[in-house]
């Protein structure tokens, strides 16, 4: 069974999609701790990151380099944080988020609920940067 991560892959449910390629795929995080808070997935259906092939595994990385970098450049913040959990959908992940606190990576506190249009318009800087 395919999980919510391949099927914004496929296109099956709407993303507000930042960057593919033909390994990767970012897209914002639709409850984000903080605006601009981006999930870095592989295509590859493959529920833990340390389970990933070293090839598979190192792009992911190199993609998520990237799309931080962007993040940086479009949403003001002193830094982008990292967190890889995988414990809320059975995909490997990577959590970027922008950061001026600690607790702005915080997964305990209340996610934000923001707007289609203020999602479409996050996604649209991130990917201006690019």
């Amino acid at each position: 069974m395919s999980t919510i991560f391949t099927k914004i892959v496929k296109g099956e449910i709407s993303s507000h999609k930042i960057a593919e390629d033909e390994n990767c795929f970012a897209f914002l995080d639709i409850n984000p701790l903080i605006d601009g808070h981006v999930l870095i997935i592989p295509k590859k259906e493959v529920d833990y990151l340390f389970d990933l092939d070293t090839d598979t595994y190192n792009q992911l990385w190199s993609f998520a380099r990237k799309i931080a970098v962007a993040i940086e450049k479009s949403i003001p913040c002193k830094r982008i944080g990292v967190a890889v959990i995988g414990l809320e959908v059975p995909h490997a992940h990577i959590h970027l988020v922008p950061l001026n606190t600690m607790n702005d990576i915080n997964f305990s506190k209340p996610k934000l609920h923001p707007t289609q249009e203020q999602l479409s318009d996050i996604a649209a800087r991130i990917k201006a940067a690019l």
